[in-house]
């Protein structure tokens, strides 16, 4: 049985992380040095091999180099979030074992994309995937992504299961994650997974965001969140209204390839991304680089 004030996995802002890449694989010397530039700059945590990672084009070794690197690099100064889901529940239960094996602190499991699932089958899935580990899972719902959604009441059945812990909800439909709040609020940590709707989010009761935006900024992503939960809501609602331009254009194509190309621009990458995924350019790219120009970013 779980109880409300749990500890949870994370308070504040945690780094959806680009995968640096080279023309043989992951690029850990780049790794590396963006690890050690988000710890230094006040990250709470980092989310690897997620979407923004490039998880769907990483081989499973690929994924595991990554994971154990990241491990060793932050040493314990943040958690390290893995993310071990697919649309295979075998393949994600396979994934989370080996995150749990490589000393990842919790695991982030998005739904089942393409294939998609039931509400029940959606329960069983998640339910199968936390059976695979003792450390903290957090759902992932993004149905731009995935075709598939959470149902706010199958909430209510995925937090009986004691490993499951948290919710990162990128659904956009603020009015559903308030009933989310209202139903689970009390034993489920709710995430932002949209930079847009970190203070809407926070306002709900949530812990924090897993964000994008972080890749470039950390602490200031990380001081909107600790802004509002410490009671300057003023000034984080003022971050977050004048990061919106910036957030807009990380977003105009699809995540990754802004950041990615932002992230080269600023010194940590190549602008290198696996197909079907092509680098950003065009007036788009001159758009998010004079926005970065503004936040002094370059």
């Amino acid at each position: 049985m779980k109880y409300p004030n749990e500890k949870p996995i994370f308070v504040g802002a945690a780094t959806a992380l680009i995968t640096p890449l080279n023309e043989s694989g992951p690029d850990l010397d780049a790794m590396g040095r963006l690890i050690d530039m988000q710890i230094a700059g006040g990250i709470d945590a980092l989310v690897v091999c997620g979407t923004t990672g490039e998880s769907a084009t990483l081989s499973d070794s690929e994924k595991m180099k990554v994971l154990d690197y990241t491990v060793a690099r932050t040493a314990g100064r943040v958690p390290v979030i893995a993310g071990t889901g697919t649309n295979d529940t075998e393949h994600a239960k396979k994934l989370t074992r080996m995150a749990t094996e490589a000393g990842c602190d919790a695991m982030l499991v998005v739904t089942p994309y393409y294939n998609k699932a039931t509400q029940a089958g959606l329960v069983a899935h998640f339910c199968q995937i936390a059976d695979a580990t003792d450390k903290p899972v957090m759902v992932y719902n993004v149905p731009s992504r995935t075709g598939v959604s959470i149902a706010p009441e199958t909430y209510v059945k995925l937090a009986q299961h004691p490993n499951i812990k948290a919710i990162k909800e990128a659904s956009g439909n603020i009015s559903e994650i308030a009933k989310i709040a209202a139903l689970v609020g009390d034993t489920l940590d709710i995430y932002s997974g949209n930079d847009d709707q970190i203070i809407p989010i926070l306002s709900l009761g949530g812990k924090g965001v897993i964000s994008v935006l972080s890749n470039l900024m950390p602490g200031e992503t990380s001081r909107m969140c600790h802004d509002f939960l410490s009671g300057s809501m003023e000034e984080a609602r003022k971050t977050q209204l004048r990061l919106l331009p910036l957030i807009d254009a990380l977003f105009c194509q699809v995540n990754p390839i802004p950041i990615k190309a932002a992230m080269s621009r600023m010194g940590y990458c190549e602008n290198l991304l696996r197909l079907p995924l092509t680098p950003m350019e065009g007036t788009e790219y001159e758009n998010l680089l004079a926005l970065m120009q503004q936040q002094g970013l370059i």
